[in-house]
């Protein structure tokens, strides 16, 4: 009888075990790809990834580049399942559209128009053993009938049809700022198998602090926005500060707290402060008549109701005027929410202006009004991140105030140091923004992989 040490058997079971073939959808930066990967690798099993699927020219240009054997396809929607190689892993972080539901009908039907059809197709023609879908938190209660429920249509549909399709299913919303990864950023994990439904509790959770992902010694901004800023707040009083006009709070700064865009007075820091809270409440829109949104225009009358200055209705008048040509408020009609449904029968809704509704004095700047929106705390967690406003993000370095570099975005997704954007900001920005926490897939691709492999 042959005797042998733990190691050499080791070996042996890892030698016989097969490789686990995978198709990367949605694929953007490949973080997903990566995630799984490394859960294969420490599976003891070897992983191919035998096609992928993107539609953004930057996005598979930075694809090929970390991938040596990356051959990258284009609209999943035009390609045929028959055309695709066989597989044992299905991935991707699919956009989600809105559903049509007609009837009370459920499952495969439901799906068409929407990019999760072509998941659902492709499982139904290749049948691999397992997959894993991500998506954004909203998915959750998307087209719910009640406030109550816990689940939306939406969802109900999509696990209606993996279900269906002769899936295991199971999901849970996941942080990553759980699992390694300095960044609120919470995604649904939907994870099926053929052989058994694969748990998703019980995940070790790991945390770690924006300094661990910060680099040093990078320049800094120095324009007329950070003067202000550093003139106006010791550097360790910026941490974690939102810089925009329509929230309150101490933990935000807006641009009449550093006097942007003129002079302001104290009762017009006042009038401000109110207004920025007074416009949210919903009772002024059972006034105006119109569906509630959070921020709405209130009249000269309106906010006389809750703020009296020195020089009475008059002074009130040239107060609110002068911070409406300074640029801080801006004079506008309501705006009322109105839907419209399509040809094929989906709903969208935009705030449109009611020129019948009285005019009136509102907060002018968002989050994207100016250089930084938000400084992170070195300390703390970063916010989710999104591409529309990760060129804004603020790092505090040195004696100044900096962007966030690309290397410092790549760590607060969790790829991987050898991992290279080689892009201008704006366009890196843009692919981060809406990519995935490499750690959080990496851990919920374990689940999967060690059944499959088993």
């Amino acid at each position: 009888m042959e005797f042998c040490d733990d190691r050499i058997l080791k070996l042996r079971i890892m030698s016989k075990k097969k490789t686990v073939k995978f198709i990367d959808l949605f694929a953007g930066l490949g973080g997903t790809r990566i995630g799984f990967e490394q859960a294969c690798r420490e599976a003891g099993v070897e992983s191919e990834c035998v096609f992928t699927s993107e539609i953004k020219e930057h996005a598979i240009r930075v694809y090929k580049e970390n991938f040596d054997d990356a051959e990258v396809s284009g609209d999943i929607t035009k390609i045929l399942a028959t055309d695709i190689p066989d597989f044992n892993v299905l991935i991707g972080g699919f956009p989600c559209q809105a559903f049509s539901f007609s009837g009370k009908r459920r499952g495969f039907a439901d799906t068409r128009g929407t990019l999760f059809f072509d998941i659902a197709r492709i499982l139904k023609e290749k049948k691999p053993e397992g997959f894993i879908l991500e998506n954004v938190e909203g998915l959750i209660v998307h087209d719910r009938l009640s406030l109550t429920d816990k689940v939306g249509r939406t969802l109900d549909v999509i696990l209606a049809t993996l279900e269906d399709l002769g899936y295991k299913v199971s999901w849970r919303l996941l942080d990553s700022a759980d699992f390694g990864v300095p960044q609120r950023r919470k995604r649904i994990y939907i994870v099926g198998s053929l052989k058994e439904k694969i748990s998703l509790d019980d995940l070790e959770p790991s945390n770690k602090k924006v300094k661990s992902v910060l680099e040093k010694g990078k320049p800094i901004v120095e324009t007329n926005f950070t003067k202000r800023i550093l003139g106006n707040y010791p550097l360790s009083d910026l941490y974690g500060k939102s810089i925009k006009d329509k929230r309150g709070g101490s933990g935000n700064i807006h641009s009449w707290d550093l006097s942007l865009k003129g002079k302001v007075s104290g009762e017009q820091k006042k009038l401000l402060e109110l207004l920025l809270r007074e416009r949210r409440k919903k009772k002024w829109a059972v006034a105006k008549g119109i569906k509630w949104m959070d921020g709405m225009p209130l009249t000269i009358e309106e906010i006389a109701s809750f703020f009296q200055p020195k020089g009475g209705r008059i002074g009130l008048g040239k107060a609110l005027n002068d911070l409406v040509e300074k640029g801080y408020l801006v004079y506008e009609h309501p705006k009322e929410l109105r839907s419209t449904t399509d040809n094929n029968g989906y709903t969208t809704s935009s705030r449109v202006k009611d020129i019948s509704g009285p005019k009136g004095y509102n907060i002018i700047s968002g989050k994207l009004s100016f250089e930084f929106s938000q400084i992170l705390d070195p300390n703390g967690i970063a916010p989710t991140l999104v591409a529309t406003d990760m060129g804004r993000i603020g790092v505090v370095d040195g004696k100044g105030i900096r962007r966030l570099t690309i290397r410092e975005g790549l760590r607060l997704f969790g790829f991987p140091e050898s991992y290279q954007i080689s892009l201008p900001e704006r366009q890196a920005y843009d692919l981060l923004g809406n990519s995935i926490a490499v750690p959080v897939v990496k851990i919920v691709s374990e689940r999967l992989v060690r059944k499959l492999v088993g």
